[in-house]
């Protein structure tokens, strides 16, 4: 009696498989060309200095660019998209390469960067600028020349939305 059971076992775990499987890629960033154009202000990224920002959400195929990390940052505390929604988050490390022209290959999670706020350097269309780094000691170094606060993505995104809400404005000088 146990062989028809095993039968009927075998046969069902076989028509479970025939469904359509799903292949999961992981989202990774890209490099940006000569069509890569900021959200905010929609000028090439190539037209701005600093770190940029780059959003891809789930079901896209390319990212939104953001021509300074204070636009990606406040992007993302406008809460246009939930958590859900984003497959991947990524700035520039500004410890690898020029303020000029952010370095090939340099991105990384925007969540595990390390930001400086309130240096003297601005934002690409002007203003507050937060420069996220990989690494802190290189944060600090950049600190001690430029001025700011290291913090951490919660506090760089709080300290840009504070800023935006002390302007009354989503950009220009906070």
């Amino acid at each position: 009696m146990r062989w028809p059971h095993i039968a009927a076992l075998c046969l069902l775990l076989a028509a479970a498989g025939c469904g359509e499987q799903t292949t999961v890629v992981a989202a990774v960033p890209r490099e940006p060309d000569s069509r890569a154009t900021g959200y905010y202000c929609g000028m090439a990224l190539t037209e701005h200095t600093g770190a940029y920002g780059q959003l891809l959400l789930r079901g896209w195929d390319e990212p939104l660019w953001f021509s300074s990390v204070r636009d990606a940052l406040t992007y993302i505390g406008q809460d246009l998209v939930n958590e859900d929604e984003v497959a991947g988050f990524w700035v520039n490390d500004m410890g690898a390469g020029p303020w000029g022209r952010p370095a090939p290959g340099t991105w990384i999670g925007a969540n595990g960067a390390w930001y400086v706020v309130g240096s003297r350097k601005t934002a690409a269309m002007g203003g507050l600028e937060v420069v996220p780094f990989k690494e802190r000691t290189k944060a600090e170094i950049f600190a001690k020349e430029f001025g700011g606060s290291i913090v951490t993505y919660a506090a760089a995104r709080k300290n840009v939305s504070e800023a935006l809400v002390a302007n009354g404005t989503s950009g220009g000088e906070p």
